[in-house]
């Protein structure tokens, strides 16, 4: 994916993470923060558990486009935390946020501590841009039918 300036008809980012957001928002840049844990193997559980719980009252934080924990399927032990915000400046506030320092708390439960990666997207693309390098028309057909 390859992100370029701002410009005046720039495709809104959407979000539609929560069911009741289906509509378009317009950002100037999507906020995405990785965050990966190598969880003790017998405080995983409680590593789990204690993201679960942040997971109503991260959404509910202004900016918050989605919240999503995620864990390898080969080791159940490597965790992620993907968090999408509005801007930097909503993601500053929580970085901030009593939310926040519960989740850098599980430091304790981990082998090494939180690599936390933040990525600023300018662009996004969805389904037309594979079909594209795909070769194919929206209705499956390929280029050329």
């Amino acid at each position: 994916m390859r992100f370029r300036p701002k410009r005046k008809s720039t495709p809104c980012l959407k979000s539609w993470s929560k069911p009741e957001d289906r509509r378009c928002r317009e950002v100037d840049a999507m906020i995405i923060v990785r965050i990966t844990m190598h969880v003790l193997p017998e405080k995983q559980k409680e590593v789990v558990q204690t993201l679960q719980s942040l997971m109503v009252p991260m959404e509910r934080e202004a900016g918050c486009l989605s919240y999503a924990l995620l864990c390898d399927m080969k080791n159940q032990n490597l965790l992620f935390v993907l968090e999408e915000w509005e801007n930097r400046k909503k993601l500053d506030h929580h970085l901030k946020s009593d939310i926040f320092g519960i989740l850098l708390g599980t430091k304790s439960l981990l082998h090494q501590p939180h690599g936390i990666h933040i990525y600023t997207v300018q662009q996004s693309e969805g389904m037309n841009a594979v079909l594209a390098a795909r070769g194919k028309h929206q209705d499956g057909a390929s280029k050329g039918d």
